[in-house]
């Protein structure tokens, strides 16, 4: 598992605490896939509701704050396959 994963997960683990409610995969462009749902997150490529895929600075971006998951998606920056409305949850979650 390369360290842009493993820095990701244990970085999800904090801001989702409670758990999902659902199933999203973030898949990092060239580096791995995360699912997180109600157990939290892991390194996996399951299915999920959504998939949402952008490269590992703006995934990092996304995850300290810096970057809106909105914009990012709005840029082009954040690509997102499957049910919007998960999304969109998960984009609150990681705000």
């Amino acid at each position: 598992m390369s360290d842009v994963i493993t820095a990701a997960v244990a970085a999800l683990n904090e801001k989702t605490s409670g758990g999902f409610d659902g199933t999203a995969k973030f898949v990092i462009s060239g580096e791995g896939a995360i699912m997180i749902d109600g157990d939290g997150a892991r390194a996996a490529d399951d299915d999920a509701d959504v998939t949402l895929t952008a490269d590992a600075d703006t995934f990092q971006a996304i995850l300290d704050g810096d970057m809106d998951p909105t914009s990012a998606f709005m840029t082009g920056k954040l690509a997102v396959d499957g049910d919007m409305g998960m999304a969109m949850k998960l984009g609150s979650v990681l705000s």
